[in-house]
This record gives C-alpha cells, structure tokens and sequence, in this order.
C-alpha cells in the first residue's frame, strides 16, 4: 500500500500585468504604427540605431518608456515628421516621471526624511552620544531605537504627502497642456515643427555651392527655414518651396502623393528631382535634394503626376531675411 501523496503547497497567484497608462498607451500604439510602416524587423531596427532587440522590443509593447532619441529614430526611419510622436512622448514622460516622484515619496519612511532634513540642516551629524533627548535623564544614554519626535515624523509624512501632490499636479498640467495640443483638429495644412525642436549642435554644414544635391535633413537645413511658396496640384498633392538662409539652398518637398508621382525643383542652375517609389513614400514626406541659391533668386518647382497627366510648375521668390535687430537693454 503506498502511502499517501503530501499535500502540495497552495500555488501563488501569478500578479497581474499593470494596465498601461492611456499616456504610454497612446505614444506605444503611434511607435507600432511606424515600426510597421517601416517593415523592419526587431534585428533590423537593431542594426540601424543604438538601440538593441531587446529594448526594442520592450519599447513597442510598452514595457518601458523608449529614450526621446529613439523615438526620433522611428520618425527618421519611417521618413515621419517627428513633431507629433515628440509630444506624444513628453506627455508619456511627463506621466512617467511623475509617477515615479510619487511612488519614491511614498514608499520612503517618513520618519527617516524628517530626521535626514533636520541633520542637514543643522551641518552635523547625530549620533547616540551627542546629547539627550527631552525627558531622559543626564547621562543615561538613549537607546538606538527610540523613535523620532512626533513633529518630526508629522512633517516627514505631511512633506511626503505634500511632494507627492505636487509632482502629481504639475505632471497632469504639463499633459494636458500637451495633448491639447497635439489633439486639435487637424486642418488641410502640413505639420509645423515643433517650435521646441533641438537645435543642431553644429549649426548648418553647408552653405552654397557646398549644399548642391545634398539632403537638407543631413546637412543642418531642416531648422529655421522659410517656406517660400506653397501649392496645390489637380491630383490634391501638396508641394512647398523652401529655403534655409544660412545655408544659402533652397528644395522643394511634397506630400498627399501616389507611387510614381515627381518632383523638380531649380534657382536657374542644376535641377534636383525626387520621386514616390513605394507605399512608404506616398504616406509621408519626399524631399528633392537642395540646390543652391541665395536671397532675390527664383525658385521654381515642377510636379508631373504618376498617372500621366501634364506637369504643374510654380515659382516662388527667395526674400532677403529680416536685419538682425540687438534686444533691447533691461
């Protein structure tokens, strides 16, 4: 007769998976999006920024908050304006941020804040021989454990409290400051960049001749340009004309565009040209390379659609910038 089996420990409930924040959410759903549009694998994206597989794939299910860097590198890959899924990503961050500040402040004992703040601030350091607590006789030392006065530990609890109430209103504030932003309706105009885009550390890399054919994105042109003149098509493409004075180089770029759609753009000298090739392209914006030009030239673009229909050109004149004006003193 074999005996009976023991009885097996009760299984411990596996915890459940916190719920996303509709914060990270958000900014996680825009990020597969674009990783789709890519249609690079998790290796690929691996390969092509600093990031590895496995952050990657931490990022995408929304495990962890990406870097802002590699949000940045997304939109470059998936040739996406970064402006919308910058902001998607402060207010995430700012959530992020915030609930961590609370949890920190929550889950520090209250009584060792008080004690820490009151060391601090007297410049020495407490120690069992230093001196007497009130109501202990002289001489007799206090124990180790005895517990911080009561106004200590009330105003390391009503601190804490009141630092983590604080960081919680100012990180709902700057969200939805932020989302409104980024939610209002959007009207039949391209996205603006956003006005607190990073600045190139290098300024522009090119200038004139320099800048003929090279991408402007590359070369520092991207930031403090001018649109000099914008365009509708009859297929409902939308084309602009810009130009970058520090880099003395105006291009043109379009988008709303189909597979096959083409883009020329001149100032008088060499043309530069680009085309949709695929479902990627017609989704986003296609850059022509730049050519270059300075303030009085004559930008002229050429779009010739895919469907064979005739060629649409427009022109746009480069305006002198404004003179430089000092700020005022005081």
């Amino acid at each position: 007769m074999t005996p009976p089996e023991p009885p097996q420990p009760p299984k411990r409930p596996r915890p459940q998976e916190r719920p996303q924040p509709p914060e990270q959410a958000r900014l996680t759903a825009a990020l597969r999006e674009l990783r789709q549009r890519t249609g690079l694998s998790l290796a690929a994206l691996a390969q092509r920024t600093p990031y590895s597989k496995s952050s990657w794939e931490r990022y995408l299910n929304g495990k962890t908050l990406p870097p802002r860097r590699a949000v940045e590198d997304l939109c470059r890959l998936a040739r996406e304006p970064a402006g919308r899924c910058l902001a998607l990503w402060e207010i995430a961050e700012s959530q992020w941020s915030g609930r961590a500040a609370a949890a920190t402040a929550a889950g520090t004992p209250f009584g060792r804040i008080a004690d820490t703040t009151a060391g601090a601030s007297s410049g020495t350091t407490a120690t069992p021989s230093s001196g007497t607590f009130s109501g202990t006789a002289a001489g007799v030392p206090p124990p180790s454990s005895a517990p911080p006065p009561r106004k200590a530990r009330w105003f390391g609890r009503k601190g804490g409290v009141a630092l983590a109430v604080l960081v919680s209103v100012c990180a709902v504030a700057v969200g939805s400051l932020t989302a409104a932003l980024v939610l209002l309706p959007h009207r039949d105009v391209p996205p603006r960049s956003s006005l607190s885009a990073p600045s190139s550390a290098t300024g522009p890399r090119c200038r004139a001749a320099t800048c003929e054919g090279g991408n402007p994105m590359q070369l520092g042109c991207a930031l403090g340009l001018v649109t000099v003149a914008s365009y509708r098509t009859a297929t409902g493409a939308r084309v602009e004309l810009r130009y970058h004075d520090g880099c003395r180089a105006g291009w043109a770029r379009m988008w709303h565009t189909r597979i096959g759609d083409r883009l020329a753009v001149t100032a008088g000298g060499p043309t530069r040209s680009a085309t949709v090739r695929d479902g990627l392209d017609a989704a986003s914006y296609v850059y022509t390379p730049m050519t270059a030009a300075r303030p009085g030239t004559v930008l002229r673009a050429c779009f010739r659609p895919a469907d064979g229909g005739g060629t649409e050109c427009f022109t746009g004149r480069v305006r002198p910038g404004p003179p430089h004006t000092p700020p005022a003193a005081g």
